[in-house]
């Protein structure tokens, strides 16, 4: 019986000692998580793209780049080398940063990004190719 009590001493005591540290130290917030889609199919990417060229005519935008940040610290670049491609980059939010990069014709790419501290960084070539990435960060 004593030898029972003394290993349950002693497990109670490693379990204490383990779990000590966890309590001690404050949970370490942020974090961040994406969503990329790259269509397989012609069939899809011109889905896409007829999407995000319809979110842009709405937006009252037409072909070629548009950055729309809202919040502070945000940082984004589009650079486009081609005919009839288009970048969207929205950011809600702060600290976050993008880039997106375009060689080819008929690329159309959108990048959504919410919250904060969230980083994206996009290169499309070829031609025809449409995509999107939507990140949270918090």
């Amino acid at each position: 019986m004593n030898r029972q009590i003394a290993k349950l001493v002693h497990a109670t005591a490693l379990a204490a000692a383990i779990g000590l540290p966890l309590v001690a130290v404050p949970a370490k917030a942020g974090g961040s998580i994406g969503f990329y889609y790259s269509p397989r199919t012609t069939r899809d990417a011109r889905a896409l793209d007829l999407g995000l060229r319809a979110f842009s005519v709405y937006r009252g935008l037409r072909n070629g780049a548009h950055i729309r940040q809202l919040g502070r610290n945000n940082r984004a670049g589009i650079g486009q080398d081609g005919a009839g491609n288009l970048g969207i980059i929205r950011q809600e939010g702060s600290g976050h940063s993008a880039t997106l990069r375009q060689d080819g014709n008929d690329n159309s790419y959108g990048i959504f990004q919410f919250g904060r501290n969230t980083d994206a960084n996009v290169a499309q070539a070829g031609n025809g190719q449409s995509g999107a990435a939507v990140l949270f960060g918090w």
